[in-house]
């Protein structure tokens, strides 16, 4: 009984601390985005190659690879041309023709917001308009890279915010900047926020409805890469993004798993998320996230700290690390840390 008590009591502080401890803010309640890009009727219905093109929500990305790989390139284009928000989010298409489809989506939609995300050169290797919006970025040769790195990210990222203003290092484009700057331009960085993220700190962060959905679009996501012969990747996770990451582990090829200021991946062990991947935490000593109970009660809380020594990860140092976003800061030992894991190095 007194276990009991003791349980719903740390459940009751983890509630208070979502609605005030310092550094969080009071969020609302996200409708998830998930399922096939807009377009996919019209996509289905396409007759035109004689056979039914591979559907955007069922097709394994191998078999995705495999209807490309039989297409000419005239063919490709044509396709490209009229469906271009499906072309750009389909997994397992090959590269160059997603990274034109998504140039083509974000001209259609004509928003202001988005403008920035066509100019010549950017690699967009995702772009979904709906809600807030979803984007996935590669920084470097992602065709030809020996090594693949992905950040996920965690609350108030968007498709909106992408190319906001931020401190250096921060966001997910910051950091994959950061990353591939640390290891000497070595292999490919993708900032990947292909999931509806919670904003603020409130419930939807306090509970796993958005990770749940964002963890099967990150499992089809690196099946994609896969697809389209890239290396296993390492996987980043900020905070928020490690619970994403926790629940997909078991459903990536991931080679290694990172999470920094996490506030738990869904498990009571490294153990517990049946991966073959290694697993690595980091937590700064100013981080707030420490202030956040580990507990996970009636789908409230992610469960144990990755960074503690009982949970069996790997530890990164990070005694240099400043708040809650500054793992990716130039100099700084997790950054070390990090572009040595990303290069494949570390022991």
């Amino acid at each position: 009984m007194r276990r009991f008590a003791r349980t719903m009591g740390a459940a009751a502080l983890a509630l208070a601390v979502v609605g005030g401890t310092a550094g969080w803010a009071a969020g609302d309640s996200q409708a998830v985005v998930t399922g096939p890009p807009p377009g996919t009727a019209a996509w289905r219905a396409d007759s035109s190659a004689g056979r039914p093109l591979p559907d955007p929500q069922t097709a394994p990305p191998a078999e995705v690879a495999r209807f490309f790989a039989g297409l000419d390139e005239t063919r490709r284009r044509e396709l490209l041309r009229a469906h271009p928000l499906v072309v750009g989010n389909l997994e397992g298409a090959p590269l160059p023709l997603r990274y034109e489809a998504n140039r083509l989506a974000v001209i259609a939609t004509g928003e202001a917001r988005y403008a920035s995300l066509a100019a010549q050169g950017r690699r967009i290797l995702a772009f979904d308009p709906r809600g807030r919006g979803q984007v996935a970025e590669v920084f470097g040769d992602l065709e030809h890279a020996a090594h693949v790195s992905v950040i996920v990210p965690g609350s108030d990222n968007d498709a909106t915010s992408h190319d906001a203003p931020r401190t250096p290092a921060t966001g997910p484009a910051g950091m994959a900047k950061s990353l591939r700057a640390a290891t000497g331009g070595q292999g490919a960085v993708i900032a990947w926020t292909g999931y509806t993220t919670p904003v603020g700190v409130g419930l939807d962060a306090a509970g796993g409805r958005l990770a749940e959905a964002g963890a099967v679009r990150l499992a089809r996501f690196t099946a994609g890469l896969d697809a389209v012969g890239a290396p296993d990747p390492v996987l980043f996770c900020h905070s928020y993004g490690s619970v994403v990451c926790g629940l997909a582990a078991r459903h990536t090829d991931a080679s290694d798993i990172v999470v920094f200021g996490s506030p738990g991946m869904r498990a009571g062990h490294v153990s517990a998320l049946r991966t073959g991947a290694r697993v690595w935490a980091a937590r700064g000593p100013s981080d707030w996230i420490a202030d956040v109970p580990n507990v996970e009660v009636g789908g409230i809380g992610h469960g144990a700290d990755p960074a503690s020594p009982a949970f069996g990860a790997r530890r990164v140092p990070a005694a240099d690390v400043q708040g809650h976003t500054g793992y990716f800061a130039p100099g700084t030992r997790s950054l070390a840390a990090f572009a040595t894991i990303a290069k494949g190095e570390s022991r």
